[in-house]
């Protein structure tokens, strides 16, 4: 009787235990702009909620889109979490909002939500609006639609035509147009599973009742990442980082100049490194660059096809670190101009720098002065060199070329004119250039 009670109580225990111990559920907001510095954020969370155990990782979504291969990022992460995600649409997920969404293996939609509209455009220019991209890239970002509804067991014509207008659906969208859908068509046409009003209703219909949700938040390094990799940041990066480079070439030792353009260039680099976009390629192909230049200015003569090599060595580098795989020919020419607008930036403001900063306090010991004046006591040679000018001596030793005189009794170092001059020959003295006295043979008076 006492062994029956005594298991009765450890199951008692043992049920109030389970109980006691809640299910955990990990949030992400994706919201705004999404970015290439979003998705190492996503893929700590997850790797978070895999380590703690936790029963799912929710993606609450609201945003109108951003960076393909920022989203293509994060969707390679969905599909290879070993944890259960979900997405919730609260209102929105358009664009690459939707990509991130259907890479997810349930969708759960708020109200009056919407999902879709993700043809993908190119940046106009200044003042001008956005414009269609070319076939090449429609073609990419439709197969990235498909092969993830597929993945996830959505119908993936339905995903298609959401990037490509050309896509043609009977009784649900004609062709010309792109797909967008509301929450009520979303789950009618099984792209969307549920719909919840909100995150805490969500759980519930999944089956989390309860759970304890975390929210992880951007941490600093995270958005330190974000910051760097912004077009504006890392241009301005790049400029400072060739200022530092060219003014150090041109002035002595390393100093404050060369110690910028190294912190620029680390920063852009270290940055771009984090969101998969700078590798050892590119790397290598920047230090090979600069490698040739610094050939080109210190051991080659004038500038040729060394230093042209360094140029574009560097440049490539820089470029191929600005954009990701599906960037489309327009996208990598905006990175071309970007790394051709910093270098032209930094050759102007590296002239402006060299010409005026020897004229302040601070850059007079940066810069190599290449003047040494005579009011200041330079001479390029003695005055009593100069008073031997047109006298006349003999050789105490053979000039070949150069050699030692006798002039007005005192013994000179003389160098002749390319001529070998025996010992005891009369000589004149034609021209002091700097310490060389140069001296000629003549007959004796």
């Amino acid at each position: 009787m006492r062994r029956l009670l005594a298991i009765i109580l450890l199951l008692m225990v043992g049920a109030g235990t389970a109980q006691d111990k809640r299910d955990v559920v990990y949030v992400a907001q994706i919201e705004g702009m999404i970015d290439l510095g979003l998705a190492p954020y996503v893929k700590r969370v997850i790797n978070e909620a895999t380590s703690a155990g936790a029963v799912a990782v929710v993606l609450e979504i609201n945003t109108f889109g951003g960076r393909v291969d920022g989203a293509v990022q994060i969707r390679d992460a969905l599909l290879a979490a070993q944890i259960r995600t979900v997405a919730y649409v609260n209102p929105r997920a358009i664009s690459a909002g939707a990509l991130i969404s259907l890479a997810a293996e349930k969708i759960v939609m708020a109200g009056g939500g919407t999902i879709g509209a993700a043809a993908p455009v190119e940046a106009g220019q200044p003042g001008e609006g956005a414009k269609a991209s070319s076939e090449k890239t429609v073609s990419y970002v439709r197969k990235e639609f498909r092969a993830t509804a597929e993945s996830r067991g959505r119908p993936p014509l339905i995903a298609e035509a959401m990037v490509d207008a050309d896509v043609e659906i009977p009784k649900v969208i004609e062709k010309g147009k792109l797909l967008t859908l509301t929450t009520d068509e979303a789950i009618a046409l099984k792209i969307a599973d549920l719909r919840a009003p909100t995150l805490e209703d969500a759980l519930k219909q999944l089956g989390y009742d309860g759970a304890e949700i975390r929210r992880p938040s951007l941490n600093w390094a995270e958005h330190l990442v974000r910051w760097l990799t912004h077009p504006v940041v890392s241009s301005l990066l790049l400029t400072i980082a060739m200022v530092g480079i060219i003014v150090e070439l041109r002035t002595p030792g390393f100093g404050i100049p060369g110690g910028l353009g190294v912190l620029s260039l680390g920063l852009f680099f270290w940055g771009h490194w984090l969101v998969a976009l700078a590798g050892w390629e590119e790397l290598l192909l920047v230090a090979f660059g600069i490698v040739l230049l610094g050939l080109e200015v210190f051991v080659i003569p004038g500038f040729g096809v060394v230093g042209a090599l360094g140029v574009a060595a560097l440049l490539a580098g820089l470029v191929f670190s600005l954009f990701g795989s599906g960037s489309s020919p327009q996208f990598i020419l905006y990175a071309a101009t970007r790394v051709s607008a910093a270098l032209l930036a930094a050759i102007l403001l590296s002239l402006f720098l060299l010409r005026f900063l020897p004229r302040l306090p601070f850059g007079r010991s940066l810069v190599l002065r290449t003047e040494l004046d005579t009011a200041d006591g330079y001479e390029s040679a003695p005055d009593s060199d100069h008073a031997l000018l047109g006298k006349r001596g003999r050789t105490l030793s053979a000039l070949r070329p150069a050699g030692i005189a006798e002039i007005d009794g005192e013994r000179v170092d003389v160098v002749s004119l390319g001529d070998m001059i025996d010992a005891g020959t009369s000589i004149q003295v034609l021209r002091v250039d700097g310490n060389r006295v140069v001296v000629k043979a003549v007959s004796n008076p």
